[in-house]
């Protein structure tokens, strides 16, 4: 004994398959494309890790192009960099909007060669370069000689 499907559900089928196609495309569509927010998560995260980790050069290289040849970053410079060691990093909070983004920090800063430590705050001013669909810092390396 053979059963006939009846044409409405037949249609509504036809319906839902097309409809799960749609959206597995669509799905697809914004796969390729950069979240935003997601790049600014994973570009703070790799700014704070270099910072925590003393990789003052490799932080460098997440600076703003525009801000690296106003301000370029002499020997002596990085040299000071290289006499703390960081020993916190706190976020103190966040504003985010489409195309910036700035972060309040607190970091712990330690003298290699007094072991003296102190605290310095930073305020992280971030700029969504949409050619390059990435996130620039553009306050440069945090000031830890700070009175």
């Amino acid at each position: 004994m053979t059963s006939r499907i009846p044409p409405a559900l037949l249609r509504f089928a036809r319906l839902l398959g097309v409809a799960l196609a749609l959206a597995a495309l669509a799905g697809c569509a914004t796969t390729g494309r950069v979240d935003r927010n997601e790049a600014l998560r994973e570009a703070q995260y790799t700014w704070s890790a270099a910072i925590r980790w003393g990789d003052f050069e490799g932080a460098w290289t997440l600076v703003d192009p525009a801000y690296r040849e106003a301000h370029p970053l002499t020997e002596l410079e990085m040299q000071r960099y290289q006499q703390v060691q960081v020993s916190a990093y706190h976020e103190l909070g966040a504003t985010v909007g489409p195309d910036t983004a700035t972060r309040p920090i607190e970091i712990g800063v330690v003298n290699r060669h007094t072991q003296v430590e102190r605290q310095a705050r930073y305020v992280e001013r971030w700029r969504y370069d949409a050619a390059t669909e990435r996130w620039w810092i553009t306050s440069g390396l945090p000031d830890l000689w700070q009175d």
